[in-house]
């Protein structure tokens, strides 16, 4: 049996984690994206660099690695839900859908010309598919563009990308096990997957929310930590033990716990092991750098950062026109996407670990990201002059066309009574997937341990089935009833009326006839060879029977309860920010809004920023950490990441909820730097200390304004020129990182 050994595994961790460090000093000195120094580590770390230690034993990186994947595609989660991917629309999925086929396709075509075998071109189109959330958004914050027109356009699409991303896992994985290209089997791999994803995802949305808010005040940073972590690695063994990857199953953990109102306990109380971990892996990655094959194969690495550069400008500009985008908006969003990042290099870890991988497409791959990622930046900076050269050359004509294409398509309106009946459609078909997966889900857990169980009790065979199967009808009836009944509301009925002036009762008829035939065969899935066919069908016919003539009050009902049960936690972050779960009296309720960086009463006390008189609420409580401050006095300060406690209408939190969350200042950008509000400490070598306010000169010389001195847990002094600064003090300001930075 193979021992592990402690202290090389240590020594190891201590080698890279140092190396990491460093690196990432020098990188955001640089101001080069943090993940190029890790890859930068791994490089110097690795027996391919002969100047300095290397690691013991590379099983050590590869084990801290696989964890780095799991933690890292849990945070990947966290920042998805299943909610967002839902708002973010169809021209998303278009857009998305024409990159990753386009690139996928090109890919492929490369890999052949560099006579590489199919499953090796089939990883290289999906490495080469899927651009960098991470760096993408980074570069943007970097370049202070996050307020742009194009950006959510591209945040959406990043969203829809990652989605594909954990697809094109499974089918790649289906495709590398059987050693071939069967699009039967890559069907029912989608299939299968998709199954999973939302059983695991209604399960989790119905359970996971009502055991938080249950035991709410029990739960601490601590044991949300343990929580979350527990839930990514069972979710990632469950995922395993149903066909899939590790990784997979911690993705669609996060996505479950993005929509929960913990989500943001759970980013913070993650985030230091996301960064541990997520270094190890990125580490781990720069350790397959090989400088000799790199040597060799160097116009391979060109080739493909040309065809990562190119294809991604030419897809996603044309994805973004496609789905109505104006020219420039296009333009910019394609710019963006010109890199390959962290998918990337987990889809070729997938690769290495089936042993289909040709070994020199990773180091290849690693420096076609490495390369495109320094890029990034001047890509994103040079998308404005290159629009304007287009709009230059572009044919009169054609530039005509394309404006017309995209007010049309931003400004058509479909009638009315299209868009509900729309609606109606969507709702059913959300529905009846929902409904019929949760059901073969039941009858299949049922006839494999259920039925078998209690046939072995005392009951013995005959009963014990017949007992079994009248529970599982007693459970499955309300799934059942919303299969069969069209979700058609009486409002719906009198909007359509009203619209135009009748109701085509053809769809309803339709929907309920095709959800009547489903709901047969999964209850003759039930009784199907347990009893003979004739029993089987005769109970099915009286099944449906009893439940449209007795049952149907109570179904209804029941089936009711489940759903708004599941729409409030789906809907609960949203309903937590808003207070529309909480209704008090009328139409007043109490809201839980985190306060942001830039929120322009962040850092007054509760008096001066008069909330009451401004925006018509009341503030009933602060949370700062664990702390809670109920009914909080007028002299208590609002800081930023507090979350306070609010009471109001809905107009009234509406509009307060942006001025509230606001992470950017306005017009934040100085020609030095950027304008922040934060805090620090004075230390005892700080150049303030003895001197008055009016002596520091603070505005002066470091262009920083003081909005508050704190001195002990909630002593805050009001600025004043005679006040002076001592060891200790906490400083609230708002200034030019850039140079506040000089006063620690």
């Amino acid at each position: 049996m193979e021992t592990l050994n402690i202290e090389s595994l240590i020594a190891d961790l201590a080698l890279i984690l140092s190396l990491g460090a460093i690196s990432a000093i020098i990188f955001k000195l640089l101001k080069q994206p943090v993940v190029l120094g890790y890859i930068v580590a791994g490089f110097l770390a690795s027996p391919h660099f002969t100047f300095m230690p290397t690691v013991a034993d590379d099983g050590n990186i590869k084990f801290w690695a696989q964890i780095g994947i799991i933690v890292l595609l849990f945070s990947l989660g966290l920042e998805f839900s299943f909610k967002k991917l839902l708002n973010v629309g169809g021209s998303a999925i278009i857009t998305a859908l024409i990159i990753v086929l386009g690139m996928t396709g090109v890919g492929f075509v490369t890999g052949r010309l560099l006579e590489l075998s199919t499953i090796n071109c089939l990883f290289l189109g999906g490495m080469l598919s899927m651009s960098s959330t991470t760096i993408i958004i980074k570069a943007l914050g970097d370049l202070n563009m996050k307020t742009r027109k194009f950006v959510p356009g591209v945040i959406a699409v990043l969203i829809v990308e990652d989605l594909f991303a954990v697809v094109m896992m499974v089918v790649l994985s289906s495709v590398a096990i059987n050693n071939t290209v069967d699009s039967g089997e890559m069907i029912q791999s989608i299939l299968w997957l998709l199954f999973f994803l939302i059983v695991c995802f209604t399960v989790g949305m119905f359970v996971i929310p009502s055991l938080f808010n249950r035991f709410r005040k029990l739960i601490s940073d601590e044991l949300m930590l343990i929580i979350s972590m527990g839930l990514c690695f069972l979710m990632a063994i469950f995922a395993v033990k149903s066909g899939f990857s590790m990784a997979l199953g911690a993705f669609v953990m996060g996505s479950i716990l993005a929509g929960t109102s913990k989500a943001e306990h759970i980013e913070r109380v993650v985030q230091p092991v996301k960064d541990l971990f997520g270094a190890v892996f990125f580490i781990s990655v720069g350790m397959m750098v090989n400088p000799s094959v790199i040597a060799q194969y160097w116009e391979t690495i060109a080739l493909l950062s040309i065809v990562v550069v190119v294809g991604m400008i030419l897809f996603g500009t044309f994805g973004m026109l496609a789905t109505g985008q104006p020219l420039k908006n296009a333009m910019e969003s394609g710019f963006c996407l010109t890199q390959i990042g962290e998918f990337a290099f987990i889809i070729a870890s997938l690769g290495m670990s089936l042993g289909v991988l040709h070994p020199a497409l990773y180091p290849i791959v690693v420096a076609v990201s490495v390369i495109t990622t320094f890029f990034t930046p001047f890509f994103i900076k040079s998308a404005v002059p290159c629009y304007n050269w287009v709009e230059r050359m572009l044919p009169k004509r054609l530039s005509l066309l394309l404006n017309g294409y995209s007010r049309t398509a931003s400004e058509g309106e479909k009638p009315r009574s299209n868009k509900l009946w729309s609606a109606i459609l969507k709702r059913y078909l959300i529905r009846m997937v929902l409904y019929t997966v949760i059901t073969i889900t039941l009858i299949l857990l049922v006839r494999e341990y259920f039925i078998p169980f209690m046939q072995g009790t005392v009951l013995g065979e005959k009963w014990g089935k017949f007992v079994a199967t009248l529970v599982t009808l007693a459970g499955l009836s309300p799934f059942i009833y919303a299969i069969i009944a069209p979700p058609v509301k009486k409002s719906e009925r009198e909007q359509l009326i009203a619209s135009s002036g009748n109701v085509s009762y053809v769809p309803i008829v339709v929907m309920f006839l095709v959800g009547l035939l489903v709901a047969m065969e999964l209850l003759l899935g039930l009784f199907w060879g347990n009893y003979s066919s004739t029993v089987s069908v005769v109970s099915v016919i009286v099944i449906m029977v009893l439940m449209a003539v007795v049952f149907a009050p109570v179904l209804r009902k029941r089936i009711n309860e489940i759903e708004t049960h599941f729409i409030g936690n789906f809907n609960e972050r949203d309903l937590r920010r808003t207070g529309r779960n909480t209704s008090l009296v009328s139409d007043l309720h109490l809201a839980y809004i985190r306060v942001g960086q830039a929120c322009p009463f962040a850092g007054e006390k509760l008096v001066n920023a008069n909330l009451r008189h401004n925006y018509g609420v009341n503030v009933v409580s602060i949370q700062r950490g664990e702390q809670r401050y109920l009914i909080p006095t007028k002299e208590m300060r609002i800081l930023p990441g507090d979350i306070i406690g609010i009471i109001g209408n809905d107009d009234q939190i509406q509009h307060l909820l942006p001025l509230v969350e606001a992470q950017e200042i306005a017009g934040a950008r100085s020609a030095a730097g950027e304008v922040e509000f934060t805090h620090f400490t004075l230390s005892e070598e700080s150049p303030l200390i003895g001197k008055s306010l009016a002596q520091a000169r603070l505005h002066e010389d470091f262009s920083t304004l003081l909005i508050s001195l704190q001195r002990g847990p909630e002593n805050f002094i009001s600025p004043s020129p005679e006040l002076r600064f001592f060891p200790g003090d906490v400083l609230w300001i708002v200034g030019d990182t850039t140079k506040y930075k000089q006063l620690k």
